[in-house]
């Protein structure tokens, strides 16, 4: 509620729901996101129909199964299943859908962006990334070391915010380097459910051979290939989609292993002579999602913080670990300026409505329209 500019009149804006909200989630995080788009949804009094991705079906079919259990009304909260290109493009394309939350690809996105934009619809994309790690020459090195392994590797790089590049200092780039092959060679691979294991399997076959196509793609620019790029072998890996954690080297920017999305556990080694040029490499990208950089100067924390074009940074901490409480997305063909997470998502999932209430018993025009007649 605010002042009127007029006597005897009262003037207000609520925000109200919007109607049904179609979302569609990926395979990475298969209730976390779900829940991160349906619950503030809910909360602002949407109903939702939500498609899972066709490689996780199972999580979400039991999510909705429990709040159904729970006392939701079932027009409240609906589940479809199905491929993107049939289902997730129906539900896309439904006339009295009127809002969608998208997490994928950068390329559905964009035909996602076309259809909502014809139908105006509301719509989040939340898409792909190329997120860097910068290591300046006075960082931390066991902790940065700790860092990259766990960004690049640890959920065998299939996360947005998957740390893809790790800009290394020249002054320190060769010694860090060595570090990073012999601690990416120990990591072990297997069930991602046991202690033990640091390196999991990838989704499916095609992702593995996706992978498999980025080692060919590195060795045809020039990238050194320094650890990994291969299957491992053994009687408890050949069952799975596992893949070795891989680190080139020596690779140049705009080549397609320097600027295109990877996920899978592939790292790529850009040396850099000063922080400027670290700053111009990671922006350099059609993506804007995560950026982090080890650094014990803090006023190249604070320009880093302001000067590398991405959603998110991270200051000696790796480029994953976002948390539900702040705004969570990126710039550029990452994201369409809608945020997920913190306050702002509830702004997404509702609209803004202004009340008028003139009590004065006569015709009261505004400042506007105060002109002699």
């Amino acid at each position: 509620m605010v002042p009127s500019e007029l006597r005897s009149k009262w003037a207000m804006s609520y925000r109200r729901p919007i109607g049904l909200a179609g979302l569609i989630t990926p395979f990475n995080f298969p209730l976390a996101i779900p829940t991160w788009k349906m619950f503030p949804a809910l909360l602002c009094g949407n109903s939702v129909i939500i498609k899972p991705s066709e490689d996780v079906p199972h999580t979400v079919h039991l999510l909705v199964e429990i709040l159904l259990e729970a006392g939701l009304p079932p027009e409240v909260v609906q589940l479809v299943h199905g491929r993107g290109e049939t289902v997730g493009k129906a539900l896309v394309e439904h006339p009295e859908v009127p809002v969608i939350s998208f997490t994928g690809s950068t390329e559905t996105g964009a035909i996602i962006g076309e259809t909502c934009g014809r139908m105006h619809k509301r719509l989040s994309l939340e898409m792909g990334g190329k997120n860097a790690m910068i290591v300046m020459d006075d960082a931390d090195q066991d902790l940065a070391l700790e860092g990259v392994l766990w960004g690049a590797f640890g959920t065998t790089g299939q996360r947005c915010t998957a740390t893809s590049r790790l800009i290394l200092h020249q002054k320190v780039h060769d010694r860090f380097l060595q570090r990073l092959a012999d601690a990416a060679n120990a990591l072990t691979l297997g069930d991602g459910r046991e202690e033990k294991t640091d390196v999991g399997p990838l989704i499916h076959q095609e992702a593995r051979e996706k992978v498999e196509q980025y080692i060919e793609i590195g060795r045809k620019e020039g990238a050194e290939l320094v650890t990994g790029g291969k299957r491992p072998s053994g009687p408890s890996l050949d069952a799975g989609w596992f893949f070795q954690p891989t680190v080139f080297a020596g690779v140049k920017p705009q080549t397609r292993l320097e600027q295109e999305e990877i996920f899978g556990p592939v790292l790529s080694v850009i040396r850099v002579g000063s922080f400027d040029e670290a700053v111009r490499v990671n922006n350099d990208v059609r993506y804007g999602l995560s950026s982090s950089i080890y650094t014990g100067n803090v006023n190249l924390a604070f320009r880093a913080m302001q000067e590398l074009d991405n959603g998110i940074t991270y200051v000696n901490a790796p480029t994953i670990g976002a948390e539900a409480h702040l705004p969570f997305g990126g710039v550029k063909a990452t994201g369409n300026g809608h945020r997920e997470g913190g306050c702002e998502v509830y702004h997404f999932y509702s609209e803004t409505k202004v009340c008028y209430v003139d009590y004065s018993g006569k015709l009261q025009r505004a400042q506007i329209d105060t002109y002699d007649v």
